[in-house]
């Protein structure tokens, strides 16, 4: 009897510990993610500068050397690819803001979900052709601030998300580029804002936030008429 409660109690013991083994902790998710953000800033050959260089570079990012600027405050990379036509983001007033968008797990190095080209989408039992969706946002800038929310029948972000909320990730490059859209009776350079960002979890959707993964953006931005 002794020896079958002693055979009992390692067998127990042995299945605790490899509970324990198999436990992944939220710092263990932590430094999974930030391994994962070092390795594809490795892999695509990307030059980190800082905030500082940033501003002494015109709030502008080179793209020759494949520059990102990191934000310290919230852990986003952004490189901006054009800042577009129009003005900046204005104050105290709601703006429409259209995107056309690509969104990549880093860590899994997959496509989740996107609307620039034709790309297919099954929800609640009916089936999207995502490239005939343009993700509509609602955004108000208050100074620095930036608070925004998908408009829900315009979305594929808030379809396949589930959530109205706008990744704060999303909104960092609002404070840098210009928010209009082409005009044909005007001469020169007439390209909407397009950024690429790495996003942590932090500063990501909901799904992203929950199972703790960051995701690699590119991103235009145009306003609504």
């Amino acid at each position: 009897m002794k020896k079958i409660l002693y055979s009992l109690l390692l067998l127990v013991l042995a299945l605790a510990y490899t509970s324990c083994e198999n436990y992944e902790t939220y710092a263990d998710k932590k430094e999974a993610e930030r391994d994962a953000i070092n390795d594809f800033i490795a892999r695509e050959g990307i030059q980190v500068i800082s905030e500082q260089q940033f501003v002494a570079q015109d709030s502008t990012t080179d793209l020759s050397k494949n520059q990102y600027v990191y934000f310290d405050r919230n852990g986003v990379y952004m490189q901006i690819v054009r800042k577009g036509v129009g003005e900046k983001l204005a104050e105290n007033k709601s703006t429409n803001i259209l995107c056309r968008f690509v969104e990549k797990n880093i860590q899994l190095d997959s496509i989740i979900l996107r609307n620039d080209i034709q790309a297919w989408l099954t929800y609640n039992g009916n089936t999207y052709d995502t490239s005939l969706f343009v993700d509509k946002m609602s955004v108000v800038r208050t100074g620095n601030t930036i608070t925004a929310s998908f408009v829900r029948e315009r979305s594929m972000m808030y379809m396949y998300h589930g959530s109205a909320s706008v990744p704060a990730g999303w909104l960092v490059p609002l404070n840098y580029v210009k928010i209009g859209r082409p005009d044909a009776a005007v001469a020169g350079d007439q390209e909407i804002a397009k950024v690429h960002l790495i996003v942590p979890h932090s500063q990501g959707t909901s799904d992203a936030s929950a199972s703790v993964y960051p995701c690699y953006y590119e991103i235009t931005y145009q306003i609504s008429r």
